[in-house]
């Protein structure tokens, strides 16, 4: 114990770099758990946490009975499901694709351009985008009349809201998600290329071979942490994009929220639903480590 705590005195200089994150981890991850006692009570600004009733389990008991929780949180598990189906592949998909180019101008070029709408908000690229699909003056419209179709109206049709929010989202954050993956690609050994070379396997199968297997424990460590995120689909992406037209299959538990909680200032029933969400959330990246370290042994911890 003495030595540990010469060791830790010594280098101090080293651990006080972890203190910014400890700090904020601390203040905005921790210090606001104790505001979950909320959902158990009907609370109010004025009475504040220690003064307003406590009421137990009756907003669980109302979250659970009204129809309207159950349309919202199949249009959540809907959306994750196509995102975690389509957008969790695309990253290592794109950065499979990158590592094939040799021109290094050129890899750079695209690495650039695939990275630059991560750094857009979500205000901007929704107007690009409904620029892009405008019934009038969208680029996929004049396609569509350039074949003698009639415009669509994406924006304002409920079954392609899905479809948008998902194929926006890849957009958007593929080229950010293919960094982890590129970074995986340099910790593989050249020699095993040679030796599949060697062996006769061909680019497709020194993929499947060499590159995927020595990927998979990167792969499974991201994909556990998006099945833990499996409810929390991101508030600015499909607030930007909803409109009263789409609310039936685009409205989700973020939305319904800040809906409810903020504008109708539901307070305490509001918490309950992000009580639940990040209730889900545990069980679910607790479920899928224990599965993971079973049967491949890559796990988060």
């Amino acid at each position: 114990m003495v030595k540990e705590s010469n060791y830790f005195f010594k280098n101090w200089q080293i651990y006080s770099m972890i203190l910014p994150g400890l700090l904020f981890f601390i203040i905005f991850k921790y210090v606001p758990l104790a505001g979950s006692i909320i959902a158990f009570q009907n609370y109010t600004p004025f009475k504040g946490i220690m003064g307003s009733e406590f009421v137990g389990f009756e907003h669980f008991k109302v979250l659970f009975s009204y129809p309207e929780f159950y349309r919202v949180l199949r249009n959540t598990l809907l959306i994750s499901l196509y995102q975690l189906v389509f957008g969790f592949p695309a990253p290592l998909i794109l950065a499979l694709l990158l590592n094939e180019v040799r021109k290094v101008f050129v890899k750079k070029i695209m690495q650039t351009v695939l990275y630059v709408p991560h750094f857009l908000s979500w205000v901007i690229l929704g107007g690009m985008l409904m620029s892009l699909l405008s019934p009038d003056t969208g680029l996929f419209n004049h396609i569509l009349n350039s074949f003698g179709l009639e415009s669509v109206f994406f924006m304002q049709e409920p079954e392609y809201f899905r479809s948008i929010v998902v194929v926006s989202g890849i957009w958007k954050e593929v080229g950010w998600g293919t960094i982890i993956y590129l970074a995986a690609l340099t910790g593989v050994n050249p020699e095993l290329y040679e030796a599949a070379e060697v062996d006769g396997a061909g680019k497709l199968r020194q993929v499947f071979s060499v590159t995927i297997p020595a990927l998979l424990p990167t792969i499974m460590v991201l994909l556990l942490l998006k099945i833990g995120h499996i409810l929390d689909l991101g508030f600015e992406q499909i607030y930007v994009l909803l409109n009263p037209l789409v609310r039936e299959t685009g409205d989700i538990l973020d939305t319904y929220i800040y809906d409810v909680g903020l504008l109708g200032g539901q307070y305490s029933y509001t918490t309950a639903v992000g009580l639940f969400k990040s209730i889900v959330g545990l069980v679910l990246i607790l479920g899928a480590n224990a599965i993971s370290k079973k049967t491949t042994g890559d796990s988060i911890y």
